[in-house]
């Protein structure tokens, strides 16, 4: 089994459903707060692999969701720039196993990565259950949620 390093949102519902499947799996893990991370733009590309800027972002960040942010019209040096000032903008979870590493959490993918148990059936672990409502509220030295 693998040993993954996990970022994450504390008191995220998803990242916890997500460290729940992996625990189940006998993945071995080590939690850390993405938003207290001293990201950089070197240290976080690496999470983004070939994917488009666009799939890049939490797209129920506040920031996004106002319009203040559009994640369609950014570059990669733009993007990192703004995920490395306001960390909500990450999608997550992101998550490292020896070199390699990966944002998100898609049952199918994180599946043939590294392995999950099959009884779990959910088909969405990345958007925000509480998107409906009035969201996350978040630690007030992190900017908005």
């Amino acid at each position: 089994m693998a040993e993954v390093l996990f970022y994450e949102k504390p008191g995220c519902i998803n990242n916890t459903r997500q460290k729940q499947l992996l625990q189940a799996a006998g993945h071995g893990l080590e939690v850390r707060n993405l938003l207290e991370e001293a990201w950089t733009p070197a240290s976080l590309r690496p999470y983004f692999g070939s994917l488009p800027v666009a799939q890049w972002f939490n797209r129920t960040a506040p920031a996004v969701k106002s319009g203040e942010v559009d994640p369609d019209a950014l570059t990669e040096q733009r993007a990192l720039e703004l995920m490395v000032r306001m960390p909500l903008l990450i999608r997550r979870p992101l998550m490292r196993v020896g070199d390699v590493c990966r944002v998100g959490f898609e049952l199918e993918s994180v599946d043939a990565w590294i392995g999950l148990a099959a009884s779990d059936k959910e088909k969405d672990l990345e958007t925000c259950p509480r998107d409906s409502g009035p969201g996350c509220v978040p630690a007030a030295s992190h900017g908005t949620g």
